[in-house]
């Protein structure tokens, strides 16, 4: 009999929800090692190419650099899959094929421990495998309908064009009918489009129009002040050249936008 301790691998972007699970795990099952952490794609096909397939793997599926099943385009893993999501529960059902469990994020740890649980019970049975085309039709549905928003932006500049990418930019603003980009290192760019563009094509998750004057990256506000008349004022970093003034009928939703 194996005595070894089950070796885990554990594929997180999210560095907060990474060290959660870890030490949920490291409390449920304390003689069991993770090995590794990674955050995205192709930082996964290095290591696994690199180093021994561990046991187990927990596999976020939305990563920052795609999805996680462009993992297997590339390599495939002599490993347990439990994959960690935040998809609604209509694809839920999806993630129960052959060996692949799933957990629905947050995760509690009830849930993990019946993960947990599944692959003890497997591994005394039978040596699990990862069926990949099972995976390329769950890919296709978690991505059927899902909408898709800009990543890039080309923008003037001297001898020619930069391409600018929107995770870097901390916020637009919209001022004599000139839009600017100011990323999150204090670099401004005129933007040929207008704020209305801008709202439609960008992602709702990231981005929330505090007026009219500003389009906002959640990863640039540093703190919310009440004023007067219920209206609210927003301090960015780096900060805004004038006031960023949310209105007080915007002002729930833009709370409820920040406490997601």
């Amino acid at each position: 009999m194996n005595t070894q301790p089950t070796r885990i691998l554990i594929v997180e972007d999210e560095l907060p929800s990474q060290r959660l699970l870890k030490n949920m795990i490291v409390e449920l099952r304390p003689d069991w090692q993770v090995v590794a952490t990674t955050t995205g794609v192709e930082e996964t096909v290095e290591w696994l190419q690199n180093n021994p397939h561990p046991q187990l793997i927990f596999l976020d599926v939305q990563l920052s650099d795609g999805l996680s099943f462009e993992i297997f385009d590339q390599i495939k893993p002599q490993s347990v899959v439990v994959f960690t999501t935040a998809y609604d529960e209509y694809a839920i059902h999806a993630f129960k094929v052959n060996s692949i469990d799933y957990l629905l994020k947050p995760i509690r740890p009830e849930q993990l421990e019946e993960s947990l649980k599944k692959y003890e019970r497997l591994m005394l049975t039978l040596t699990p495998r990862i069926d990949l085309s099972e995976l390329k039709n769950l890919s296709a549905l978690l991505q059927e309908g899902k909408p898709t928003y800009r990543n890039r932006i080309l923008v003037p500049a001297a001898d020619g064009f930069l391409k600018l990418n929107v995770r870097d930019v901390a916020f637009f603003h919209s001022s004599q009918k000139v839009t600017t980009a100011l990323t999150h290192n204090q670099q401004p760019h005129i933007v040929d489009m207008t704020l209305e563009k801008l709202e439609e094509e960008l992602d709702p998750d990231l981005f929330f129009r505090a007026n009219r004057q500003f389009l906002l990256h959640i990863d640039a506000i540093q703190r919310i002040e009440t004023w007067f008349n219920g209206k609210l004022v927003v301090k960015t970093r780096p900060e805004a050249d004038e006031k960023i003034v949310v209105s007080r009928e915007k002002a729930r939703s833009f709370k409820d936008w920040i406490n997601r």
